[in-house]
């Protein structure tokens, strides 16, 4: 059973259902915030660990397939050498499902300050949905609304 696992999550169908996998949550979050479904699917810490287990298994796939994991340290040699990283597969694909946990992790923790502040749900889906395409740039337009809700502006909370 375990070889017709790791037959059939080729770097090409995780990457289908990583993506696949994180819509039901972003959904939950954007779209029922309150309800309890969200709370203890989107906002817990069950996606993380499902992507934790995706990302364990893309590393455990590259050391079977003898990925070389000290070239990854030259990503800090320069932007050629990240270049140079992205053109093999199973780093690309945890990049890929990095980038994706983050961005979850982000939205999770903006559906939960924004309760804090009772931030109009309408208002929100705009910074969520940003959240989910460019993860930075949407948390830079919840803070921008978070201001105003809270009325205030502290540099750590």
């Amino acid at each position: 059973m375990i070889e017709q696992i790791y037959t059939y999550f080729t770097i090409e169908k995780l990457y289908f259902w990583v993506n696949l996998g994180v819509l039901p949550f972003w959904i939950l979050i954007i779209l029922f915030p309150k309800s309890r479904l969200c709370k203890y699917l989107a906002t817990s810490i069950f996606p993380i660990f499902l992507l934790g287990s995706a990302y364990l298994y893309v590393l455990y796939k590259s050391y079977l397939n003898s990925y070389d994991f000290l070239s990854n340290f030259n990503l800090y040699l320069g932007i050629d050498y990240v270049s140079d990283l992205f053109k093999e597969n199973s780093y690309l694909l945890l990049f890929w499902i990095h980038f994706v946990s983050i961005n979850l992790f982000t939205g999770g923790w903006i559906l939960k300050d924004s309760q804090k502040f009772s931030v109009n749900r309408i208002l929100l889906i705009f910074p969520l949905i940003i959240t989910y395409l460019i993860g930075p740039i949407g948390l830079f337009i919840y803070w921008i609304i978070r201001i105003f809700y809270a009325k205030s502006l502290s540099l750590y909370e």
